[in-house]
Parts: C-alpha cells; structure tokens; sequence
C-alpha cells in the first residue's frame, strides 16, 4: 500500500519554480530518506504532503485517498524546521496539552509512554527554554507522535546535534518504525546517517525528482570498483578483457575506467604496461550514499 503519493507536485514562489513535477512514492513500513541540497524544493515538498503549504499543481494521495480529510491528517505525525513549543512549559505539560487538543482519552497514559520512549523522563518539571538543542529536538519529534501517527515526517531532525545526539535520534527513528509500525518520511543532509537507516531513497535537484531507488537498488550502484584513468581506454578495453579476461567495467570521459568485482590492481597495471597504455591514476574505489549522491547531483554538496 502507498502511504504517500504525489503526482505533478508543483509549486511556484513568485515566478520561481521551487518544486517542479514531483512524483513521489512511499510505501506503507517505508523509512524513505528525501535528499536534496538546500534550496532543492526538499522541505517545499515535505510542507505540501503535510498541508503547510498549498501546491499550484498536482495531487497528492494519502493512504490511497485524494480527499484529504481531518480523519487523514490525524493519522500523519510532522516536524517541519521548528516545533510549536511552550517555553515556559515542561515537556510533559507540552506534551499533555497537545494530547487533549487532539481529544486523546488516554492523554496522561500516551504522555508518559511518548516521555520515556523519547528519553524525557530526566527533564522533570524543566522549562523547555532550558533545554539543549538536542533535547528541544527529542521535544520536537515527541509532539509530532503523541497521538500515533502511521505517517511520521521529519525535516532535518539531527540537523545541529552532536554525534551522541544523532545516534540517539537514529536508533529512536528506527524503533518507531520497528515498534510502532510507523512509515517514516525524512529528509537530512548527513547522508552517513540517512544510510543507517533508510529503506528507500529519493533525490530532489532544483525541484525536480531526479531518482527514486529502495536500499537494495542502492546497494547494487554503490559496488565497489576499481578506478583506473588511462591515456588509451580503448585500448585499454581490449586488454582488460583479452589478457584478464573481464568484462564487467565501464569506460567514462577523460580515460577513466571503472572495473567492477575485480581486485588485483598488480595484474591491471601490468597488462597495461605490457600493452604500452599509460596509467594514470589506479585505486580501489569504495562508493557510499554521500559518493553516490553527489554524482548524481554534479558536484559538492552544499550543506
């Protein structure tokens, strides 16, 4: 079943085009990680599906409806840039007045569940406006699901944590979806993290939706290779399988080759040295979702 799909998303901000035709799918049990550098159209998008902001053009479907009624929207949890906290409150007390805004019948019980699965407990009777960012954050995503949601969508959640505070949020996100069988829609641009836990990927560029894959698609055009750069790759190319016998490379622009499931750079750069090509570059290639992303987007990605 999709939780979320949108078709022709669009939507202009004067006569700008900040999201350009998006069809986005996500699937029920899905952690979908939402790439894009800032001022993709990433957060655009993620306000749209979550009814913060309304969309020149294109549909947007919610658990299989159009129509997207009051009973949809309370089944979506979101946190979008900052939460609507209290400062002078604690987070039980934040928490406990969203609860009965949302006509919960079991508030209190819901609260103290949400407090100790979010590691609130040691807040006590704290104002928030004392809390660290990172606790503001757990503050954040603890609102977006007291009144569990079967769709979470968080933006940035571990954008200015220290690493203890990311790897907290990460193994949190993960139970949710574990324990609670929550469908998860995040965006971040920590992308080491985002691999940690994404089951399916979708990169935004300049609006547009570039490329949806699953983890396991990811994984087979994140191989390990071999990357030689050559003054002759055709040449190359005939040697390569001539006297190693291999026929699963590519040859790209500027001499490069990419030699996949094959380690033994001795052997490579001999048959190239017998067969007078000169090489030069030869390395062992490991290529992560941080590599994969940036050649998909053309060059640095600007955090």
């Amino acid at each position: 079943m999709d939780v979320i799909q949108t078709t022709g998303l669009t939507k202009y901000y004067g006569r700008s085009k900040v999201v350009d035709q998006v069809h986005l799918r996500v699937r029920q049990g899905d952690i979908y990680g939402f790439i894009g550098r800032n001022g993709s159209g990433k957060s655009t998008t993620l306000k749209m599906i979550s009814g913060l902001v309304w969309p020149d053009a294109g549909d947007i479907e919610l658990f299989g409806q159009k129509h997207i009624s009051d009973h949809i929207r309370r089944r979506m949890g979101v946190l979008v840039e900052e939460a609507g906290i209290y400062p002078n409150f604690s987070a039980y007390h934040n928490l406990l007045f969203k609860a009965e805004l949302m006509g919960l019948t079991d508030a209190r019980q819901r609260v103290g569940e949400v407090i100790e699965r979010l590691g609130l407990k040691n807040a006590g009777k704290k104002k928030v406006k004392t809390f660290s960012m990172g606790m503001k954050q757990r503050l954040g995503i603890a609102l977006a699901i007291v009144g569990k949601p079967d769709l979470l969508i968080l933006d940035e959640p571990i954008n200015g944590l220290d690493p203890e505070g990311i790897s907290d949020i990460r193994h949190m996100i993960v139970k949710l979806n574990e324990e609670e069988h929550m469908t998860i829609l995040i965006s971040s641009h920590i992308l080491g993290e985002l691999s940690k836990i994404a089951t399916c990927y979708g990169i935004i560029k300049d609006g547009q939706l570039i490329e949806q894959m699953t983890d396991e698609q990811l994984r087979e055009k994140c191989q390990d290779y071999m990357y030689v750069r050559v003054d002759q790759p055709k040449k190359a190319s005939v040697l390569l399988e001539q006297r190693l016998g291999l026929r699963n490379y590519q040859i790209r622009p500027g001499g490069e080759i990419r030699i996949f499931g094959y380690a033994d750079t001795a052997a490579v750069n001999t048959a190239f040295a017998d067969g007078h090509v000169a090489v030069k570059s030869l390395y062992m290639h490991a290529m992560d979702l941080e590599t994969y992303f940036l050649e998909r987007m053309g060059g640095e990605y600007d955090v």
